[in-house]
């Protein structure tokens, strides 16, 4: 047998795709909106939310038979917020220009309803181990839209990839610019991201036809 039984590997597989927090469950919306006009803002936080997902998760899920049930949000609010302070300190001390960048955003990261939601409808009835698998699937799941969504705000709003020029040089009219291509400023506005999601969202329904709500 595996590390993974076939019930532990949905828990990491079905947010990918058919129980994406993103576009499934239309869970944190706001950072999609946010932060991926770059592709490396987008990856960082997406990081930043597996590691609080994927610590919190268990934290919650030790703690879960000693919490009382009237203070537990207050428990929940407590454990997230003390590991995105230690994100956002690790992010100031290898990624300052970045983390200056994410700045607000990172600390959003605490009432960012995917986690909570997880905490509340998983950690709190399960064991250890499956709460890890619970949190890192649907932080992948969330970092994977917001992956997406940066990817093609960044390659067709700035015509470049992690801040690299991957079209061409629009100054010397080099690349794709030498034939007429224009960057879409259009994309690196907040609506774009918005599309962009709901584009993701048709396309996951079109091949999966469950998904679409009699």
């Amino acid at each position: 047998m595996g590390l993974l039984s076939k019930k532990d590997s949905k828990l990491i597989l079905d947010p990918l795709a058919d129980n994406n927090p993103i576009t499934i469950q239309v869970l944190g919306i706001c950072s999609a909106l946010a932060i991926t006009a770059q592709l490396k803002a987008s990856i960082v936080m997406a990081i930043s939310v597996l590691a609080v997902m994927g610590i919190g998760n268990v934290v919650i899920s030790l703690m879960r038979n000693v919490i009382p049930s009237k203070i537990r949000i207050i428990v929940q609010l407590v454990v997230v917020a003390s590991l995105v302070i230690v994100v956002d300190q690790v992010l100031k001390a290898f990624a300052y220009s970045l983390s200056k960048e994410l700045s607000v955003f990172i600390g959003l990261i605490i009432t960012n309803c995917i986690i909570m939601g997880r905490f509340e409808a998983f950690a709190l009835a399960n064991g250890p181990w499956r709460s890890f698998l619970d949190g890192i699937g649907n932080a992948a799941g969330y970092g994977l839209i917001l992956v997406i969504v940066g990817f093609f705000r960044e390659l067709l709003g700035s015509g470049t990839l992690l801040g690299y020029q991957v079209l061409g040089d629009p100054i010397t009219k080099t690349g794709l610019y030498a034939i007429g291509y224009e960057n879409n400023g259009f994309m690196l506005l907040s609506p774009m991201a918005l599309i962009i999601v709901g584009l993701i969202i048709w396309v996951q329904r079109a091949r999966n036809k469950d998904l679409i709500e009699e």
